[in-house]
C-alpha cells in the first residue's frame, strides 16, 4: 500500500479544543459506533477469532445491542479453539439472569463469564480431546468494555488521551509468580525442558504435558490445575471513545503494547489491523500464527478516531529554553490524558471458583430446586451442593449457602483446587 493511499484514508483532524469542549459542557452523546478490522497470517493454522457486532440482550430490540470480539489461540491441535469459538458466547449468556436492566446485566457479566468459561471447558473435556486454547473475549455495550481472558493472548486499550492500558493478564508460567505457586500447590510440577546431559532449556512449563500456560480451555492431558477461570476486567470509556487491539501472542512476542498502539494511530480499524500484523512481521518474520483485531469505539458524530495531536517541537528553542519546553510538553500531556479518562468498574483474577461466583447468587430456597451456577442445570436440594461448602462436608462447610453446583461441576471445582484427582493415575 502506497503512502498516498495511507494518507487518503487518514480521517480529518478534530481540534483538541473541540474534544475538550464537549467534555466540559457534559454533552449528551449517543451510543457509540463500533468499527472493526481484522488481519491474520497463519504459521500453524491454530488461531481463530470471533466477530459478532450485532448481538442483542433482548432479541428484536435494537436498543439492547452489544458486540463481541474474541481471539482463540489453539495449541496441540485446533479442536479446543473451534469448540470455544462455537460454544463460549452461548454459555456466557445462559448464565445471565433474564428480564434484568442493562445496569444489572453489566454487573452480572463478570460472574457469567467465569461460569461460561468453566462450562465450556467441562463440555470440551467430556469429548476426550486433548488440545487447548487461550481465549481473550471482549464484550462491548455502549461505552462499557468487559474483557475475560485465559492464556497469553492480550487486549489493550488505546484511549483518546494517548494512554495505553492492558486489559488482560498474561498467564505464562515464566512471567507470573502467583500462577506458578498456585499450580505447584494444586499438584502440578513447574520446570524447564531437560535435554541430554541434564541441561534445562526453554521457558518454564507445567508437567505433565509441558504447557507454558497456567490457564486455558481444554488441555485434558495436562491436569486440572491448568484452570479455565478467566481474569476479568470491566471499564467504562469517556465519551471520546478509544481503540481496542486484541491479538494472539504472535503479535505480543514481538511488539510491546505501546508499539502496537502507536503503529496504527489515526488510521481506520481495517487498515490499522493490517499495519499491526505487518509491524510484527517486520521485526522477526512469521514465527507463529499472528492474528489481530482492532476495534474502534467511536462517538456517533465522527467517522474515525482522530489521531492524537503532536506538539511541534523546535530543536533550537529547546536548546535555549530546555526547562520551559519540557514544562510545556508536560502540560500538554496532562490535557490529553484528561480527554481519555477511563473508569475502572471491576477487576478480578482469582483462580478460586468460590471467590469468583460469590455468595450473593440468586437462589430460590423455597422451591427445593437449585440451579447450578456453572452449567445452569436444575437439581433438587439433595443433589445440589453449595460452592461454599467444604470438600466432603468438612466442619466449616455451609451446604445451605448459594451459589450451588451440580455434582459434575463440584468435581471440577475440587480437581482445579487439587482436592481430587483430575484423572485416573496410570501406572506401568
Amino acid at each position: 500500500m502506497s503512502q498516498d493511499e495511507v494518507s487518503r484514508m487518514r480521517p480529518p483532524l478534530v481540534p483538541l479544543a473541540t474534544l475538550i469542549g464537549r467534555e466540559l459542557r457534559n454533552e449528551k452523546i449517543e451510543k457509540p459506533y463500533v468499527k472493526y478490522g481484522q488481519a491474520a497470517l497463519a504459521k500453524k493454522g491454530e488461531d481463530y477469532f470471533l466477530i459478532k457486532p450485532d448481538c442483542q440482550r433482548v432479541p428484536g430490540d435494537l436498543s439492547t445491542s452489544f458486540s463481541v470480539f474474541a481471539i482463540f489461540d489453539g495449541h496441540n491441535g485446533i479442536s479446543a479453539a473451534i469448540f470455544a469459538k462455537e460454544q463460549l458466547l452461548d454459555n456466557v449468556l445462559s448464565a445471565i439472569p433474564q428480564d434484568i436492566s442493562r445496569e444489572e446485566w453489566l454487573q452480572a457479566l463478570p460472574r457469567a463469564l467465569v461460569a461460561g468459561f468453566v462450562k465450556t471447558d467441562i463440555q470440551f473435556q467430556q469429548g476426550g480431546e486433548t488440545s487447548g486454547t487461550t481465549v481473550t473475549f471482549v464484550i462491548i455495550d455502549g461505552w462499557t468494555v468487559t474483557v475475560a481472558s485465559v492464556g497469553d493472548s492480550r487486549c489493550i486499550l488505546d484511549s483518546q488521551g494517548g494512554v495505553v492500558s492492558l486489559l488482560t493478564v498474561d498467564h505464562r508460567l515464566e512471567e507470573n509468580v502467583e500462577e506458578r505457586e498456585r499450580v505447584t500447590a494444586s499438584g502440578g510440577e513447574v520446570g524447564r525442558l531437560n535435554v541430554f546431559g541434564g541441561n534445562e532449556v526453554g521457558p518454564l512449563r507445567c508437567w505433565p504435558g509441558g504447557l507454558c500456560l497456567s490457564r486455558s480451555i481444554g488441555d485434558t492431558d495436562v491436569g486440572e490445575f491448568i484452570v479455565p477461570i478467566p481474569h476479568v476486567k470491566q471499564v467504562k470509556l469517556s465519551n471520546f471513545g478509544g481503540r481496542l487491539i486484541i491479538a494472539s501472542d504472535g503479535i505480543w512476542d514481538t511488539l510491546s503494547s505501546d508499539m502496537a498502539a502507536k503503529s496504527c494511530r489515526g488510521l481506520p480499524a481495517e487498515l490499522a489491523a493490517k499495519l499491526v500484523v505487518k509491524e510484527a512481521l517486520r521485526s522477526r518474520g512469521l514465527k507463529d500464527d499472528t492474528t489481530c483485531l482492532v476495534v474502534d469505539i467511536i462517538p456517533s458524530d465522527i467517522l474515525f478516531l482522530p489521531p492524537i495531536p503532536r506538539k511541534k517541537h523546535n530543536m533550537f528553542s529547546s536548546l535555549l529554553f530546555g526547562k520551559k519546553a519540557l514544562n510545556s510538553v508536560s502540560k500538554s500531556t496532562n490535557k490529553l490524558s484528561a480527554v481519555g479518562v477511563v473508569e475502572e468498574l471491576f477487576e478480578e483474577g482469582s483462580a478460586v471458583l468460590a471467590e469468583r461466583l460469590g455468595k450473593d447468587f440468586p437462589v430460590n430456597t423455597n422451591s427445593g430446586i437449585h440451579r447450578c451456577a456453572v452449567c445452569q442445570v436444575d437439581q433438587t436440594s439433595a443433589d445440589g451442593l453449595s460452592v461454599n461448602s467444604g470438600s466432603f462436608f468438612s466442619p466449616g462447610s455451609k451446604p445451605c449457602e448459594g451459589p450451588f453446583l451440580c455434582s459434575n461441576c463440584r468435581k471440577k471445582k475440587d480437581a482445579m483446587e487439587g482436592k481430587r484427582p483430575s484423572r485416573p493415575t496410570v501406572t506401568a
